[in-house]
This record gives C-alpha cells, sequence and structure tokens, in this order.
C-alpha cells in the first residue's frame, strides 16, 4: 500500500476513551463513544486504521466506563493483541487523571500523538499533526462555534499561541477551536505527562486533561515550544451529543479514509 505520508520516525499513539459519554444519553447502556458506528465502522477502528496508515508505533487506549465492551472490538477486529489498554477505574473524574495514568508512556523515548476518542476526521489532520515543525503541534480550525464550549487555541499576531483554554482569559488577537489531537516531541511529552501528574497531586483530579498543556502554553512566552496546523475546511467533528451524531453522519462522503 502506498502511504500518503512522508518517511518518519514510529510515534506512539495515546487515545484517550475512558468515559462514558453521558450527553449521549441512554444511561448505564450508553456504549463508550469510541465505539459509535460510522458507515459501518467504529471509531476506535477508524482510528486505529488511520493510525497505522500514519506510521504510528504502538497504540495505546486509556479505558474506564465498560472496559469489556472495548475489549470485545479489539478482538473483533483483531487488535487485541496490538493495542495496549490502560485502566483508568476513576473515569467519572477529570480527563487528566486518564493522562496521568498514561504517563509512564511519555518517557522521552518517542514523539507522542494523544488523541481525542470521540472525533470522526479525514485522514489529511493527521498528515497536517505529523508534518507540523516544532516541538509541540496542535491542530485549530477557524470555523468555531460561539460559546464556552469549544476549546480554543489563542493566537497573537499570526502564529504564536497564548492561551489554551473554554474559557480564555489571555488578550489575544484571533481564536479557533481545538480538534483535540496533539503531536510532542519526547522531551516535551515528559514536560506533559509532569504537568498531569503535579495537577493530580494538587487536588486537580476533576480537571480536563486540556489544563495540563495550557500551563505550559502560558509559559512559552517566545513562542517557540508550541505553534499549530490551521485545518480549517477538513472535515472533522466531536462527538458529544445526539446533534453531532447526526453531523458525523452527514460528514462521512466527505471525509477522505
Amino acid at each position: 500500500m502506498t502511504l500518503d505520508f512522508p518517511v518518519r520516525a514510529a510515534f506512539r499513539a495515546l487515545i484517550l476513551a475512558a468515559g462514558r459519554g453521558r450527553r449521549l444519553g441512554g444511561g448505564d447502556q450508553q456504549p463508550p463513544k469510541v465505539l459509535l458506528r460510522f458507515g459501518g465502522e467504529t471509531l476506535l477502528a477508524r482510528h486505529l486504521r488511520l493510525l497505522e496508515r500514519a506510521g504510528a508505533g504502538r497504540v495505546s487506549l486509556v479505558v474506564g466506563y465498560r472496559r469489556e465492551a472495548i475489549e470485545a472490538e479489539l478482538e473483533r477486529i483483531g487488535r487485541r493483541g496490538s493495542v495496549d489498554l490502560i485502566e483508568n477505574a476513576a473515569w467519572q473524574q477529570g480527563s487528566v487523571v486518564s493522562l496521568d495514568r498514561a504517563g509512564h508512556l511519555f518517557d522521552g523515548a518517542a514523539p507522542v500523538v494523544l488523541m481525542d476518542g470521540d472525533v470522526i476526521y479525514d485522514h489529511r489532520l493527521l498528515e497536517r499533526l505529523l508534518g507540523g515543525c516544532g516541538p509541540g503541534t496542535l491542530l485549530l480550525d477557524r470555523e468555531i462555534e460561539p460559546g464556552d464550549e469549544p476549546v480554543k487555541i489563542c493566537v497573537a499576531g499570526l502564529q504564536r499561541i497564548v492561551d489554551f483554554a473554554k474559557r480564555p482569559d489571555v488578550t489575544h488577537d484571533w481564536h479557533g477551536e481545538s480538534v483535540g489531537f496533539f503531536r510532542f516531541a519526547p522531551r516535551l511529552a515528559v514536560q506533559v505527562a509532569t504537568a498531569a501528574r503535579a495537577l493530580v497531586a494538587a487536588g486537580g483530579d476533576m480537571t480536563e486533561y486540556e489544563a495540563s498543556i495550557r500551563g505550559l502554553i502560558r509559559a512559552d512566552e517566545d513562542g517557540t515550544v508550541f505553534g499549530f496546523e490551521d485545518v480549517t475546511g477538513l472535515p472533522w467533528t466531536e462527538i458529544d451529543v445526539m446533534d453531532d451524531v447526526e453531523k458525523a453522519q452527514a460528514l462521512l462522503p466527505s471525509l477522505a479514509s
């Protein structure tokens, strides 16, 4: 198979998939969001297929809610032995706990790609992510819905990221929405894991994982550590509520996969 990506050193991929997705309804029988099906394929199977295509090394998955259902899907698609499962028994707490549970993967030995599990996306988003320059790369979409729900990448001038939050409090010139995918060079990956561990140790276990990245971004005063790739116009959506499921179904014909 011919790959669309340039040859790169293998990276580790970490998918966060421990939560229940309570806003989708369904109660305790609601499947984990990575098991939602689009075009006959679960989000999990799609993630693994596209990561393999992109040249990922080992893939790890943080699980919690209904772990057994995720294990069954890995068995069904023949990937049980090639994906490492990391248990987060405290999955009802903030997602920073999931990041902390996976901290041993951020050991400085390889680049790390961190991904929200509840996103359906065109494979070109991964290409942009892996092609980013600098130690840390985020994906930014200028087409952002108003309100506090989207996580915002705030930019001063044309390129310097100055804040990263749902409710930013730093003066900036413009912002876009974060896709929820990140690439960290080995040394920066260690810093991200250390920041997550510090947040949990300080009692911030109800915090979302973005807070650990935000602190490092705000400390990057000269803008040399973090950068972004603009993916405006490429199809993707995060799946939080039923309207997002319908949006994802409508996106299927436009996804290059």
